[in-house]
């Protein structure tokens, strides 16, 4: 029998609490990430592991929400609703109050049902492409996303706007250590297919396996040694145009849609 690893040391993301003044009658300031955006707050609303502290709506974005007498939305202003949130925060009149979800363990990914299809990313900061890459997964059927604990986002506003609503359904699995977490995998049964310009094989010559872990690196620097040297094969996307590379959020796409057709 092979001897499996013990999965590598992981633990919960720390995340920013939200603030906001506080104003007479409103609900005490508590902890959490302000969502925002009516996808990902509907996605929210109606996911049960999500605890939600706080609903802000406008009037009319209010009558989009789906009725809870438990949790009341706070009608108000759209000023006043941006006042509570970033700066330029595209909020569409609806923020959510909620507690961070809890991240899930490595572990958990040894014994899923092929065929089973995460991705892994290797310091990618930028939380718009974080969140379009999880928006991607959820569409293509990936059952998770393995990001370090750091030099990656928080799971707060601007991610899950950009998430739509899929942060409430692709698990997100925080690791200290990428390369150890790709061992441990490949022990698994994982195929390790990192994305890089230098790939020795192209996209379409790739034969899909029924456990792979597609591996992209952050835009400029691209995967790290000890990243490319845990996979197993390295692939490139064939370009045809001026341009020779993709944003990796749009690499990321491109590949799921690739293994899901084959």
């Amino acid at each position: 029998m092979k001897h499996r690893k013990p999965p590598p040391h992981h633990r919960r993301p720390q995340h920013n609490q939200a603030k906001s003044a506080q104003r007479p009658g409103s609900p005490p300031v508590v902890g959490g990430d302000w969502l925002y955006g009516t996808h990902a707050v509907l996605a929210a609303l109606a996911n049960p592991k999500r605890r939600i502290h706080r609903v802000v709506a406008t009037k009319e974005a209010a009558e989009g929400l789906p009725p809870d007498p438990g949790r009341k939305p706070q009608i108000m202003e759209p000023g006043q609703i941006g006042a509570l949130l970033p700066r330029d925060a595209v909020h569409q009149g609806v923020a959510v109050l909620a507690e961070p979800l809890r991240s899930v363990a490595l572990g958990d990914l040894e014994n899923l049902p092929e065929p089973v299809r995460i991705i892994a990313l290797d310091q990618v900061t930028d939380p718009h492409n974080v969140g379009a890459i999880l928006r991607s997964a959820a569409a293509f059927g990936a059952q998770g996303l393995v990001l370090t604990d750091r030099h990656a986002p928080g799971t707060g506003g601007v991610l899950a706007k950009a998430a739509s609503g899929a942060l409430e359904h692709v698990p997100m699995i925080r690791v200290v250590n990428l390369a150890q977490s790709l061992a441990a995998l490949k022990d698994w049964g994982y195929t390790i297919i990192g994305l890089t310009e230098d790939g020795e094989i192209s996209l379409q010559a790739l034969e899909p396996t029924g456990r792979m872990v597609i591996v992209l690196g952050a835009e400029g620097d691209g995967l790290r040694r000890l990243t490319r040297e845990r996979c197993d094969k390295l692939v490139r996307l064939p370009t045809r145009g001026p341009i020779g590379s993709l944003n990796v959020s749009n690499a990321a796409a491109v590949t799921l849609y690739a293994l899901t057709i084959k």
